[in-house]
């Protein structure tokens, strides 16, 4: 299958700096493909280049198997970290203004649907909470019936609830047959949206993959971590490895039911217990020696 886009050893140079250094990936179509890394990494360049908002220094873009062409604008859809609304207009009246704009818009009726916007479409746009005016944006993103829609760090500064509220609609956007590409520096956010992610750090792509493959790859199993005092045999009688790190004994294991099943055998408390199952945190600290927040 052809990939709907393909990126080839892009660089893109600020005078001696070089924010994007040899990038190269594919993405399938009807994916989400996420670049994920710490603020800086590069992957707000990444993207820009990619749109067409910035030069390349060099590489190749190629969209559908050619290089683009002026067709490709009108085929995506970006929802920008910063993007001005105008505030004399109601949100109804805000995506009838963007419609207007392109001879194939998506029916408002399922814009408002996809990105439910049914309880403020006669709020102006400069009285929406932070999760509504996301929510708004998604919709005018999503306003020319993109093939390619382009989110960069779409929840950074909500909260809790109105990021699980944007997901959904993420995924809503995906099951439509829509490509996704994300950038954000959320892990779980990375890890529930994304088919495939590509980790950025210092302008270069230092691996990429699933989410769950990279986990794996890079971090093994499950961490259990006890009381040296707390396990009442030698801890050679267990059948997991046990070793002793800096006070307590850490088990790693696939198999974590019947690894807790043998440690409550040997008269250990579940209340002593601290397991950890390996995130792309972990995943980003194992290849750069830094957490993804430093």
């Amino acid at each position: 299958m052809t990939p709907i886009l393909e990126v080839r050893q892009l660089v893109k140079t600020y005078k001696s700096l070089k924010a994007v250094n040899g990038v190269s990936f594919s993405i399938a179509p009807g994916i989400c493909f996420g670049l994920l890394g710490p603020n800086g990494a590069g992957k707000t360049t990444t993207i820009e280049v990619i749109e067409g908002i910035l030069p390349p220094t060099s590489g190749e873009i190629l969209y559908q198997g050619r290089p683009r062409s002026s067709e490709f604008s009108g085929a995506i859809g970006i929802q920008f970290q910063h993007t001005a609304l105008l505030s004399f207009l109601k949100v109804r009246e805000t995506l009838e203004t963007f419609q207007r704009l392109y001879p194939r818009a998506t029916d408002t009726a399922e814009l408002i649907e996809i990105c439910q916007l049914g309880e403020v479409l006669d709020q102006y746009s400069d009285k929406l909470s932070g999760g509504q005016r996301q929510r708004l944006l998604l919709a005018l993103a999503l306003v020319n019936d993109p093939a390619l829609v382009f989110l960069d760090e779409p929840s950074t500064g909500l909260d809790p609830q109105a990021r699980r509220n944007l997901w959904d609609i993420v995924q809503q956007i995906r099951d439509r047959g829509k490509t996704v590409i994300l950038t954000t520096h959320y892990m779980e956010e990375a890890r529930l949206l994304c088919d495939e992610i590509a980790i950025m750090d210092r302008g270069r792509i230092i691996e990429q993959g699933s989410p769950d493959a990279l986990i794996r790859t890079h971090c093994g199993g499950t961490t259990v971590r006890l009381p040296k005092q707390s396990l009442q045999c030698a801890p050679d009688r267990l059948s997991f490895p046990c070793r002793p790190v800096q006070g307590h004994m850490e088990i790693e294991t696939d198999d974590i039911n019947t690894c807790l099943r043998e440690l409550m055998a040997n008269g250990v408390d579940l209340n002593d217990i601290v397991v950890h199952s390996p995130d792309l945190e972990d995943v980003f600290l194992k290849l750069t020696g830094r957490r993804l927040r430093d």
